[in-house]
């Protein structure tokens, strides 16, 4: 598989929105998320816009014109997230919805780039006076879409009857490990809070080398999926800092610096001596635009400009009321199964050598596309038994 240049610098755009989402939540919360599907919601709406609004979203994203923006979405989906299950590789779905008033309708241009490079489906529904029912559909959409793993992607009250369009994407992945753990060797240790105290969890292990690479402050385990017949290889890491309150700084250097994560994974194996890693589930939910006007990008809440959406003169009156995201992840001896969905809701103005590798304290997590560097997956584990 050619990986195209549309993906140089994806990877350190999608991390820098990670670190800023994981240092949000500061040392209290596990989160997972996935920047490639928030990464997708603002690419739609990038091609949606025009003027100071576009040049904004084509400036955070790192992209040169909406050709690029729009490329690399087709890309992705063709090259990157066909599902392998057949071929005994992880399953993988990535699908894109959009539900529009019943009164509007798309404009041609960008009712070709939702067919064409994003596969989206379409509903047009009455907003104004069935605005339940439209989270609703949204909701049903991503439980169908992630099996199950995400119920509630847009809360009670988040479309308004002046909204116009929501936009909605969901990422389902379900890989095996290529070396499963043995069930029967798990067994209860102690994991060392960021509070000082520890809870007992339940640690999985292993005696098979495994790809770790010892850093300055910091460990890096590889865990391989079973792939399937194409070049594409899928590996969770765990960042796993030295000392038991090193994540934050951990997260920052990841977020930050240019090609860290690239530069620090394990290239081989390694026999292990202590090697124990927690099972684990979370769910986390997020309000992302706070966090995204701190990155910059702002014009796209405020309204305007995003006028090559629909053909009517409301166009320039439609503004990003909220961007909504959900993600879940669990880890076991088996392998781990994630999901994600995001959706924008679109509103219309009212005017305005032998190595340890025991992760019994916080790390950072990442399901990657080693291939291609694109990251399905990030979070932060701070709690095994907090899902």
């Amino acid at each position: 598989m050619d990986v195209p240049e549309e993906f140089a610098g994806e990877t350190e755009v999608m991390l820098s929105m990670a670190k800023q989402f994981l240092l949000k939540a500061g040392g209290n919360n596990n989160v997972v998320l996935s920047p490639l599907s928030i990464h997708m919601i603002l690419r739609l709406i990038a091609a949606g816009s025009k003027g100071s609004t576009l040049h904004q979203l084509l400036s955070f994203l790192k992209a040169k014109s909406t050709h690029h923006l729009t490329s690399f979405a087709s890309h992705l989906i063709a090259l990157l997230l066909p599902d392998a299950s057949l071929s005994g590789g992880p399953c993988l779905r990535f699908a894109h919805a959009l539900c529009l008033h019943h009164s509007l309708s798309l404009k041609p241009s960008f009712k070709q780039l939702l067919d064409s490079d994003f596969k989206a489906t379409l509903a047009q529904l009455d907003f104004q006076t069935k605005a339940a029912q439209v989270i609703e559909e949204i909701n049903s959409w991503a439980e169908k879409e992630t099996s199950g793993l995400i119920k509630e992607v847009l809360p009670a009250g988040s479309v308004e009857s002046s909204a116009r369009l929501v936009f909605a994407n969901a990422l389902y992945f379900k890989g095996a490990w290529k070396d499963k753990f043995d069930e029967s060797k798990t067994k209860q240790y102690d994991f060392h809070l960021g509070s000082g105290s520890s809870v007992k969890a339940p640690f999985m292990t292993s005696k098979k080398k495994q790809y770790i690479r010892a850093c300055d402050g910091f460990k890096v385990l590889g865990l391989p999926y079973k792939q399937g017949e194409d070049k594409r290889r899928f590996t969770m890491y765990l960042f796993l800092p030295d000392s038991n309150d090193g994540l934050s700084a951990l997260v920052e250097k990841v977020g930050s610096e240019s090609g860290f994560l690239e530069r620090h994974l394990p290239q081989r194996q390694v026999e292990v001596s202590d090697f124990r890693i927690p099972k684990f589930k979370i769910s986390y939910g997020v309000e992302t635009s706070t966090v995204l006007k701190e990155l910059g990008v702002t014009l796209p809440f405020c309204g305007g400009e995003l006028t090559e959406m629909v053909e009517s003169g409301d166009g320039e009156k439609l503004y990003v009321s909220s961007i909504f995201h959900k993600a879940l992840i669990q880890v076991n001896e088996e392998g781990s199964e994630a999901a994600a969905a995001s959706a924008a809701v679109i509103t219309l103005m009212c005017l305005p050598s032998t190595i340890d590798f025991v992760a019994d304290h916080p790390f950072l997590f990442v399901v990657r596309e080693d291939m291609s560097g694109t990251l399905l997956f990030i979070g932060q584990l701070l709690h095994p038994l907090a899902g």
